[in-house]
């Protein structure tokens, strides 16, 4: 979400994407709900669609897009690498957190259900866990318990690790270490995508898949 902001491109997150159909009780929705309770991965073929018709609305096509949670597997890149013809992504971020930092981390998270806004147990909403920026409710996400984080970690390391390797020997692979407050984190993302610009490596609109481990 900052990194849209900083740069001023849509933040395409598929997971706020599918939540917003199960509360709309879509089609979509349903299918994808069984799935998000167990802290599993959504299946290829549903997250696909669902993404490619996002990158068909014209925002998309004239400033440039930051994922969040997409690709997870590496069908998914090469759905996305499809998708995207002729133009194709031009960085993948990859946020490296050790596990038991990455449970304590999701585990304390809440989330406005209106507006997306992350708050969590440490840093909380200023009154009685309402929205600062919107005035909507702020929860802990169903799919946020230990168990279902411990999941989605055993999914990762089966199904999203190898999206390192695909994207690595692409040259679009940039590292980033995730232990450190939000903003030393933020700082080195835009450090790293700021000078791969600089270098003439891509310019606006550009497309940033950001994802962490």
């Amino acid at each position: 979400m900052r990194l849209s902001h900083h740069y001023v491109i849509p933040h395409i997150a598929t997971g706020d994407m599918l939540r917003a159909a199960v509360k709309a009780r879509t089609p979509l929705g349903r299918e994808a709900h069984a799935y998000m309770d167990a802290g599993e991965l959504i299946p290829d073929e549903i997250v696909l669609a669902m993404v490619g018709e996002r990158l068909d609305q014209d925002d998309i096509r004239t400033r440039g897009f930051v994922l969040d949670g997409f690709p997870r597997t590496v069908a998914q890149a090469q759905g996305l690498d499809e998708l995207l013809k002729p133009s194709e992504l031009d960085l993948a971020i990859n946020i490296d957190v050790p596990t038991e930092v990455v449970l304590r981390r999701i585990a304390s998270r809440r989330v406005c259900v209106d507006c997306g806004t992350i708050y969590s147990t440490e840093q909380r909403p200023a009154v009685d866990w309402i929205c600062d920026l919107c005035g909507g409710e702020v929860v802990q996400r169903e799919d946020d318990t230990e168990e279902a984080i411990r999941r989605r970690l055993v999914l990762y390391e089966s199904e999203t690790a190898p999206l390192i390797d695909w994207y690595k020997g692409s040259g679009k692979l940039v590292e980033i270490q995730g232990v450190g407050s939000p903003d030393a984190v933020f700082d080195q993302m835009v450090l790293e995508i700021d000078s791969r610009r600089q270098a003439g490596g891509f310019g606006p609109p550009m497309g940033v898949e950001e994802g962490g481990a």
